[in-house]
């Protein structure tokens, strides 16, 4: 199945997921994890499969769509198509129709999102802003704003400039250089239901996304915390994180401030169903799963 349908107050979200798979080690994502932490959590990381046999981390790479009622919000583009992406060969050059499909399956089109809303500027949560089109990267979704963090743009077309970024040449630049981009903060509110917070720490300038009108009906974590694992270990910092010390700062405050909560969270790469509650682990936290 590629979406799953739910409700958060009066709105409506749907997970698009483009890819779900063991993708990397995890002794070598998580460079602090031990090989005792990982044989004491084998057991509870099968219900829902969060380790493939391989001992690989199984990811999740999709989008949130949030219907308000009066706009259509996507948060993250996930990996996209037709993308030179050699390091990671079941990324490169793909050619599938998941993603668009996934978007027909809950009645819309790529004209129908009004905002695109990119948590940060990493290879696999931008590549859907655009699509080859007759030889040239166009935006695919042609009446969205896409609102990028300014910290994290001025950062990454810098870095860009250094070392040439394909995820930024041919996901990022083209939707600069065709002026759909709308540069905020990162505690931008961009109505009553939907606001970003600051999570800092995997990328200089990272954000989450809020739903409801008190910020607490549900949140949208992106790359603040990418397996149940550094729930159970805060401290285990991802092995690209930009600053892992303020990562680890960050979803400490994270994970302390929705644990306990009836706040939603909608966790960009945990393995389907991908949401639920933050509850207290011993010194870490679990996530208490909603099923559907």
């Amino acid at each position: 199945m590629a979406t799953t349908t739910f409700k958060v107050g009066d709105m409506t979200v749907h997970r698009i997921i483009e890819m779900e798979c063991g993708l990397s080690p995890a002794l070598e994502f998580l460079p602090k994890l031990t090989p005792e932490m990982l044989d004491d959590s084998r057991p509870w990381m099968k219900t829902p499969l969060a380790l493939d046999a391989e001992d690989k981390l199984v990811l999740c790479f999709q989008s949130y769509i949030v219907r308000t009622g009066r706009h259509v919000i996507l948060v993250d583009s996930c990996v996209g198509n037709d993308k030179d992406r050699s390091a990671r060969p079941m990324w490169h050059m793909k050619t599938d129709n998941v993603f668009m499909a996934g978007l027909a399956e809950v009645g819309l089109s790529v004209g129908d999102i009004d905002f695109v809303l990119c948590t940060h500027l990493h290879v696999d949560h931008v590549g859907w802003n655009t699509r080859l089109e007759n030889g040239r990267w166009v935006p695919t979704f042609p009446n969205a704003r896409y609102l990028f963090s300014k910290t994290e743009l001025d950062f990454w077309l810098a870095e860009n400039d250094k070392v040439t970024q394909p995820p930024i040449i041919d996901s990022v630049i083209p939707i600069v250089e065709a002026k759909r981009h709308d540069l905020v903060s990162s505690d931008h509110a961009l109505n009553d239901l939907v606001r970003l917070i600051p999570t800092p720490g995997h990328t200089i300038d990272h954000y989450a996304v809020t739903l409801g009108r008190n910020g607490r009906d549900a949140v949208i974590t992106g790359d603040l915390i990418h397996t149940p694992l550094q729930g159970r270990w805060p401290d285990l910092a991802m092995r690209i994180d930009y600053d892992p010390a303020q990562g680890i700062a960050t979803r400490r405050k994270f994970l302390e401030s929705y644990c306990d909560t009836d706040t939603q969270c909608c966790f960009a790469h945990f393995p389907s169903p991908s949401r639920g509650y933050i509850k207290r682990w011993g010194d870490g936290f679990k996530c208490d799963y909603i099923s559907g």
